[in-house]
């Protein structure tokens, strides 16, 4: 069974948002590759943390404590970050400033030694994301989710989505219009084989469209509800 067309679903989004400016106003900013290059790596060190905190925990409450967060972290410098001891992990694990989650506390250094591997082989980390092209983004969340801690689930596309690198997310709204589109058979998709078939009816969306991936994610979940 092949694939719906994309203008069905961009038609049922600007209607349920009640225009076409309103649904493009929901669209994410998708920053170039000499912009997101551009990023310093620690930037990216802190907003990978950020993500594996919020997972599974109330947002605001993360976001409430940021500074608290860069603070007891000395600003995500990933060199420094590497060579934390034990012993000081478990002092930060008990910092007020912070969400105290020893278990996510201990992914910073495992997740800044990742990164400087990464730049060793491609100059810098943020090098490396914005050179990935977008038409095998599940390559990337699945390579993030291998030699990183706790980058899983929708952690990964949400910290490149956060960043500005074009990515859609597995939302349950996302999910749905997927399933509606033939796409997938079930609600949470998770094998090899179901992200390459997402990716490629995303990269289908993409050439039909000419918007960017998370144009597209945002606009099948606006479809939804």
């Amino acid at each position: 069974m092949s694939i719906k067309r994309f203008a069905i679903f961009y038609d049922r989004a600007v209607k349920t948002k009640g225009s076409e400016e309103a649904l493009i106003a929901l669209w994410p900013t998708v920053l170039s590759t000499d912009e997101l290059t551009d990023i310093p790596d620690d930037r990216w060190l802190s907003h990978m943390t950020k993500c594996v905190f919020r997972a599974g925990f109330v947002w605001r409450v993360i976001e409430q404590k940021w500074p608290g967060f860069e603070a007891a972290f000395s600003g995500f410098n990933p060199q420094g970050m590497a060579h934390l001891s034990d012993e000081r992990l478990e002092q930060i694990a008990q910092d007020e400033r912070i969400v105290r989650n020893a278990q996510k506390v201990m992914t910073v250094r495992h997740n800044a030694q990742f990164m400087l591997d990464i730049a060793a082989e491609h100059g810098s980390f943020a090098e490396f994301i914005a050179a990935w092209p977008g038409d095998d983004i599940v390559g990337l969340w699945a390579l993030l989710k291998k030699r990183g801690s706790r980058l899983g689930g929708n952690t990964s596309a949400m910290i490149l989505r956060g960043m500005g690198k074009d990515t859609f997310v597995l939302s349950n709204d996302v999910c749905a219009a997927l399933q509606a589109a033939n796409v997938i058979e079930r609600p949470n998709p998770s094998s090899q084989a179901e992200m390459r078939a997402i990716q490629a009816a995303f990269n289908q969306w993409a050439e039909e469209s000419g918007l960017a991936l998370s144009a597209i994610s945002r606009t099948l979940a606006a479809s939804v509800g």
